[in-house]
C-alpha cells in the first residue's frame, strides 16, 4: 500500500549549514526540520516515526523498525545528500519503501 506522508518541508533548506553556522558535521537542524512532518498516522491507523538521534535516523511504520547512518566520508559532506541516503538505509532494513516524488514523501509499507 502506497500512501502520502507529507509535502517536503520546503523551509528546511534555510535550516542547511550555509545558512545557521552548523558546526555538528552533519546539518542537524536542517536533518531535524526535514523529517519531522513525517511522524504522522497513514489512513489504516498505522503510525510513521522518523527521529534522528546523533548520527542515527530511526524509521519506523507500524511494528516495522529500521535505522540508517548519516555517513559524511562514505557518502558525502553535503546533509541533503546524507539524509537521503540514511533514509533510504533505514526503510530497507526496516522493509518498506519510502519515496520523493513531486515535493511529497510517500511510503510503502
Amino acid at each position: 500500500m502506497k500512501a502520502k506522508l507529507c509535502d517536503v518541508n520546503q523551509v528546511a533548506v534555510e535550516k542547511l549549514p550555509i545558512h545557521t553556522g552548523d558546526k555538528s558535521g552533519i546539518g542537524v537542524h536542517y536533518v531535524d526540520a526535514w523529517i519531522k512532518p513525517m511522524n504522522v498516522k497513514l489512513e489504516d491507523g498505522t503510525p510513521i516515526k522518523c527521529k534522528r538521534r546523533g548520527l542515527k535516523v530511526a524509521l519506523s511504520a507500524g511494528p516495522k523498525k529500521g535505522e540508517g547512518l548519516m555517513r559524511r566520508i562514505d557518502v558525502s559532506g553535503d546533509p541533503v545528500v546524507m539524509l537521503a541516503a540514511a533514509l533510504q538505509e533505514a526503510a530497507k532494513s526496516a522493509g518498506i519503501e519510502l519515496t520523493v516524488e513531486d515535493g511529497a514523501i510517500f511510503v510503502t509499507v
